[in-house]
């Protein structure tokens, strides 16, 4: 059992913590054997995601000689019908167990300060069905199993089928000016999936203003009435690759707005979008869906050769006002 420690918590302080909750998030990765690792650039511009107060969103658990061994986060989304926030937080193995009443307490307090009184208020966070710590901790604290999401991998050494657009539609990379448009498309797209938050206008100038982001793996497609169809968004972590020795890249998003489904607009914007990976010397393709995707995705991917890597649990709790 590791030894009692006693802890005291701290407000985030800005630049000067950013290389200690890297450093620990990368630690407790190699502790669960998580294939992921985090940079303090990516760190630093997560942080500026709108909705997000690292003030008041985020707080830091230090022992008596300053050392960094917890940190919360609590991100906070903007839905319809109640009020919701995603807990994400690393505990340094030698402390678990000692300090997850207090941070959750903590989780607890500071949404129904957000929430202000508007109700219904819930609390969700996740983790990997291999994780058995917190496949523990998170029923014990009083949370339900609510959704399970799949990490799926395809190996881009495989040919990867030729595209076929529908007659008239085009494929470009996306603007700054297609913001209201793109928006439009995006809600439109996922308003009857499982725990859709409305995206806007702020959080499309947040995305494409990102470092990392890469114009030619940002993509839409534009139907012959002039609308945005469908679109495919990828990402490459270089950083990440390095140290890992790897080569992956992401399909980070994938959709077709309802009107335009049916047409093979989702089969096409994958096929385009795991060529612009492969364009860019990717060896392996990333993506993420939920087991329960309504629009087929899931067997979508399977069609296209990706395989399942590992699952990924979601949790969620009802807060009292």
């Amino acid at each position: 059992m590791a030894t009692q420690m006693t802890l005291r918590t701290a407000s985030f302080a800005g630049e000067s913590d950013l290389a200690a909750i890297a450093n620990l998030y990368n630690l407790c990765c190699r502790a669960d054997h998580l294939d992921s690792w985090l940079s303090v650039d990516e760190l630093r511009e997560d942080l500026g995601e709108p909705d997000f107060d690292p003030a008041q969103d985020m707080r830091l658990w230090r022992d008596a000689a300053g050392e960094l061994l917890v940190v919360a986060q609590l991100w906070r989304q903007n839905m319809p019908d109640r009020t919701q926030a995603y807990l994400w937080c690393f505990v340094h193995p030698e402390v678990r167990g000692q300090v997850e009443s207090e941070l959750l307490t903590w989780a607890e307090t500071r949404l129904r300060q957000v929430a202000a009184g508007r109700t219904p208020i819930e609390l969700q966070t996740g983790c990997r069905d291999t994780q058995d710590y917190q496949m523990a901790l998170y029923p014990a604290q009083g949370f339900e199993v609510v959704r399970l999401f799949y990490r799926m991998v395809r190996s881009l050494a495989v040919p990867i089928p030729a595209p076929a657009l529908p007659p008239g539609f085009q494929v470009r990379s996306v603007e700054a000016e297609d913001a209201i448009a793109w928006v439009e498309m995006f809600n439109q797209t996922f308003i009857d999936h499982w725990n859709h938050r409305p995206t806007s206008v702020e959080d499309f100038d947040y995305a494409i203003s990102l470092s990392s982001r890469i114009p030619e793996l940002d993509l839409v497609a534009i139907a012959p009435d002039g609308n945005l169809a469908a679109f495919c968004r990828g990402a490459i972590y270089a950083e990440e690759n390095q140290t890992l020795g790897r080569s992956e890249g992401w399909i980070t998003g994938l959709g077709t707005r309802r009107g335009y489904r049916r047409l093979g607009l989702g089969r096409t914007m994958l096929r385009i979008g795991l060529q612009a990976l492969a364009a860019r010397n990717i060896n392996t393709a990333l993506l993420g869906v939920d087991s329960e995707n309504p629009s087929g995705a899931l067997r979508l991917y399977q069609s296209e050769g990706f395989m399942l890597r590992h699952r990924s649990v979601t949790f969620s709790k009802w807060i009292a006002s």
